[in-house]
């Protein structure tokens, strides 16, 4: 032991010491350093204690020094240590962050974490964790569109009170369409998901004419009324409101709400299109319905489409 080292142990830290030294449950790194403690206490000597607990002589002392400055508890932590790597001064971040609010160098659109960590002669983590503490996100882009209509409040006005408090005997409908919608066959059958193994599509296709979904979404109870014509044009659109007037039962006065569109233009806001409620509906529909189905010559086109919709 070394001169000047003296360790006293408690008859309450012996206890829980060999409480620790006897746990099966204990982190080995616990179990030896209150072997140590223990061996101290007893009288042995550093070269025995090295011995025992299998440790090197600077572990001994650090052990023996730790338990005399903050007793048992000190030995079941470890102190914090500085990082292997420093961390970035407060003007490197500064750097990347006026940075990334100016063009990248050639032709790129925007900032990549792996170009600016080049650029700035850091790694590509310490970018993004920059990026993430002052909520910046270059690849992504928000898309907006102010309207240019001086009468813009008083029609959203009435367009959302159509939709809050519908009048009495009416019908309320959001109408909307779907143009240029593919008729698409793969070029060869695929194979059918299985266990180990995703669904298989071949990249290219066979197309069979497009069709255009026109579609009023009943904003009371839901329900759809839909037709798919084979052109886009402002005759069919005409056609379909006749279509709608017909499934309406008689005596309800229809209040349609549309957007403006090449082929019918309405006294709706301009350069709006929320206020149309049937795209969510269109929506759910081209994601989990249109996009990975087959259309072969023999299948009846899209004419179930509109009866899918509810």
């Amino acid at each position: 032991m070394r001169i000047g080292i003296k360790v006293e142990v408690s008859a309450t830290d012996r206890i829980q010491l060999e409480a620790i030294v006897a746990d099966r449950n204990a982190p080995q790194k616990h179990v030896w350093r209150a072997r140590i403690v223990l061996l101290t206490a007893n009288g042995r000597g550093t070269a025995e204690i090295m011995r025992q607990a299998d440790v090197s002589k600077t572990a001994v002392w650090r052990w023996q020094e730790r338990f005399m400055t903050d007793g048992v508890a000190g030995l079941l932590r470890d102190k914090t240590r500085p990082s292997r790597i420093p961390p970035l001064e407060a003007d490197v971040a500064a750097r990347v962050v006026s940075a990334t609010q100016t063009d990248p160098p050639g032709e790129t659109t925007h900032w990549t974490a792996a170009a600016m960590a080049e650029r700035q002669g850091i790694s590509v983590s310490s970018v993004q964790r920059i990026w993430r503490r002052h909520g910046l996100q270059p690849h992504r882009m928000r898309l907006f569109k102010l309207s240019n209509d001086p009468q813009f409040a008083t029609k959203l006005r009435d367009i959302v009170g159509l939709y809050m408090d519908p009048p009495a005997h009416a019908v309320v409908l959001s109408i909307d369409e779907k143009s240029q919608i593919q008729a698409l066959d793969r070029t060869q059958p695929g194979l059918p998901m299985k266990k180990g193994r995703c669904g298989t599509m071949t990249h290219d296709y066979i197309r069979h004419g497009t069709t255009t979904l026109f579609a009023a979404l009943n904003v009371l109870d839901g329900k759809v009324i839909g037709r798919c014509m084979q052109q886009h044009r402002h005759q069919e659109f005409i056609r379909f409101p006749n279509t709608v007037e017909a499934a309406v039962p008689a005596g309800k006065l229809v209040h349609a709400i549309a957007d403006n569109y090449a082929t019918h233009k309405h006294p709706n806001p301009t350069s709006t299109v929320w206020p149309v409620s049937s795209r969510k509906r269109r929506g759910r529909l081209r994601v989990p319905r249109l996009r990975r189905e087959l259309w072969c010559k023999s299948r009846p086109g899209f004419k179930q489409i509109a009866y899918r919709l509810t």
